[in-house]
């Protein structure tokens, strides 16, 4: 409660610690996804920039020891997330990991899982806290979705090795809803229902189209500039909604072992049209991650959030320490031009951190 009364009326002076420190480790992906803007080598939107737009191409492990010992001093509950952009082929993951178990700073990581069983031994022994591992359906789906043939079987390889290491260490398995694996969801459950995982999050697409990001850009370009993103290879159009809301419904009268959600949780054709093919409209009520995030990039710039957010440097590491980064004039101006706008900028519309 204290922290919504901070945020809504007392924005600028935000006094609570952030949750996640979240790194881009690296500036490479191993896999050509369909849905995402480096898969598609779309290069020039935020997205894309937040992601691959820094040198070096690996973080230097100087860095990312910095990185944990600030957080030791100053936000020690605060957990360090390696999420982008692919962080099984971070060179210094190992060494880096070993140093966070450390400075008893929780890890997780997110990964396409593709090089994961041979990273398995290394995971256990610099004690991950959780592991978040992306898939975007069967087998057969996946693999036409990540542009690799055998990446859905690589991933379920690296689960099981994960598994017998160490049973309980909590995975949990994201799947961003596309045109491509709506009908194949709950083939997705389905496979895993009898494997010891912590839960299914099903993610409908976050996307900016480019009018969005126009409309937006009318108003915000010379503070917080927007692009279109995520848009290349996805068309909205050929979303089969009847089909996605029947899969939605089965997938939920089912009783599984482990929770499933949906982000945002949509049980309504009406909603999923607008969802899709109204982008205008806001859904969510404000940003959540600016208010609990901040992303390290490679070169030790810091944007708000994560990845999907404004290209915004709030300072960098080699210069500035994270508790200043955190309570810099240019976050804080961010925060408030956010909540004196109801939430939500007009790019924000369909960004996973609204829901």
């Amino acid at each position: 409660m204290l922290k919504k009364i901070n945020k809504h009326y007392f924005p600028k002076n935000y006094l609570f610690a952030p949750e996640w420190i979240v790194l881009g480790v690296n500036n490479v992906c191993n896999l050509h996804c369909k849905m995402c803007d480096v898969g598609t080598k779309t290069i020039e939107t935020n997205f894309a920039q937040n992601l691959i737009g820094t040198h070096p191409i690996n973080m230097p492990l100087a860095l990312i020891q910095k990185t944990i010992d600030q957080m030791a001093i100053f936000y020690p509950k605060a957990k360090l997330g390696y999420a982008f952009t692919e962080p099984l082929v971070y060179p210094h993951l190992e060494e880096s990991l070993i140093y966070a178990k450390s400075k008893q700073v929780e890890t997780s990581i997110t990964t396409n899982a593709l090089t994961l069983k041979q990273k398995a031994e290394k995971l256990i022994d610099g004690a991950l806290g959780n592991l978040f591992i992306s898939l975007d359906g069967p087998q057969d789906i996946h693999n036409e979705i990540r542009g690799h043939k055998k990446s859905f079987q690589k991933a379920v390889e690296g689960i099981e090795t994960i598994l017998n290491l160490n049973p309980e260490l909590p995975i949990s398995i994201f799947c961003v809803i596309t045109e491509w694996n709506i009908g194949h969801l709950k083939a997705l459950v389905d496979f895993f229902k009898d494997y010891p995982i912590q839960r299914i999050g099903f993610m409908h697409t976050n996307y900016t189209p480019q009018h969005i990001a126009d409309q937006h850009n009318d108003i915000w370009l010379n503070t917080y500039t927007a692009t279109a993103s995520n848009v290349e290879e996805v068309n909205v159009d050929n979303f089969d909604l009847q089909l996605l809301l029947e899969e939605i419904t089965a997938i939920k009268n089912e009783n599984y072992k482990f929770p499933i959600s949906f982000s945002p949780e949509i049980t309504s054709k009406e909603k999923l049209h607008e969802f899709y093919h109204q982008p205008e409209k806001i859904i969510g009520r404000v940003c959540n991650d600016v208010f609990s995030n901040i992303m390290i990039k490679s070169d030790g710039s810091v944007i708000p959030a994560h990845g999907r957010c404004y290209n915004l440097t709030l300072g960098n590491l080699y210069e500035d320490s994270l508790k200043e980064i955190w309570n810099s004039k240019i976050l804080k101006k961010f925060r408030s031009d956010l909540i004196n706008n109801g939430g939500l900028l007009p790019a924000c519309s369909r960004c996973c951190s609204a829901f």
